[in-house]
């Protein structure tokens, strides 16, 4: 275990630089005196780490010192070579370069490893691509990738959920991939806002250039941002009474924004509360449960669907 964190101390000091015993302390999750112990076993063996007191002082590595791939355990080396989907990063035109990147880090591993990596990507593979999805990308992806790269500004018209077109004028921040869906992470008006790449309808890149926010950290941003979504609770809620052969087919359309009551038996039927996205997506479940299934609440929602229903017949009957 300690030969793993000191190998963790190096590559931390290696891709950070200069760190604190109380940051390197909290990224380990150990104490600050256990990594001052680790420092002086670093030190003794001859890794060149250095120590500066003061404002703004901590550890850092003699630039010249590069660790290699000899310290890597049975575990991480299969974690490197786990299969995975590369359509995302062929995407962004880093398809052939992930690809190379394998077979360099292979090359690079001492030999009693190269059986663990082909034993781990003959038998684990992570697929991040949703069944269906679009195949084409967006007709601006260039402009929009050249605005991420180069911290440029755009004008762009963009579609907002409810189908109204509307002028924006973003500073571009990241591009990120979530279930083989892009979306751009742009500040409008001071704030950071999510965009999904498919829905822009121009994009132009303006002369001008912005400054990002020097705290910013997308890794740090995304897994708040994706925390915040998950505990929304002012989205549009609903209860249905729902016949058992199409339990399943709801928890498999809506994973983690559904939740079960506890019902008495009734022949069955369960009652479930749902969190979507608007009214709209409410009625199209319920039309599409047609004869399986009872809006319990809010009322507005059994009376559209009883509205629509008429209007459906009605239209029928011409």
């Amino acid at each position: 275990m300690r030969a793993d964190r000191l190998l963790s101390i190096i590559l931390l000091l290696q891709t950070r630089g200069k760190m604190t015993a109380k940051a390197l302390g909290e990224e380990l999750e150990i104490s600050r005196r256990t990594i001052l112990r680790d420092i002086n076993a670093l030190s003794f063996s001859g890794v060149p780490v250095y120590s500066e007191g003061g404002h703004g002082g901590g550890f850092s590595l003699d630039e010249a010192y590069r660790t290699t791939l000899t310290g890597l355990n049975t575990k991480e080396v299969q974690s490197l070579f786990v299969s995975s989907n590369s359509e995302a990063l062929r995407d962004v035109g880093l398809g052939d370069a992930g690809e190379r990147l394998l077979l360099k880090l292979l090359a690079a591993l001492p030999n009693p490893h190269h059986s663990t990596a082909d034993h781990i990507r003959q038998r684990l593979m992570i697929d991040p691509t949703w069944w269906w999805h679009e195949t084409s990308i967006s007709p601006y992806w260039e402009e929009i990738q050249r605005a991420v790269y180069e911290d440029r500004m755009i004008h762009a018209q963009y579609e907002n959920f409810d189908g109204k077109i509307a002028e924006r004028t973003l500073a571009p921040y990241s591009l990120i991939c979530k279930s083989s869906v892009w979306y751009l992470l742009a500040e409008r008006d001071g704030e950071l806002r999510t965009y999904r790449v498919n829905r822009f309808h121009s994009v132009q890149l303006l002369d001008g250039s912005f400054t990002r926010r020097p705290d910013f950290d997308l890794p740090a941003y995304w897994r708040a941002h994706t925390q915040n979504l998950e505990n929304f609770s002012s989205g549009y809620h609903c209860t249905l009474r729902v016949h058992p052969e199409r339990i399943s087919f709801i928890k498999t359309l809506m994973p983690g924004r559904w939740e079960m009551a506890a019902d008495a038996e009734d022949n069955g039927w369960k009652t479930i509360s749902l969190s979507m996205d608007s009214d709209l997506q409410a009625k199209m479940l319920v039309f599409g449960l047609a004869g399986f299934v009872e809006v319990v609440e809010p009322g507005e929602l059994k009376e559209a669907v009883a509205a629509q229903a008429r209007e459906i017949l009605e239209q029928l009957a011409l």
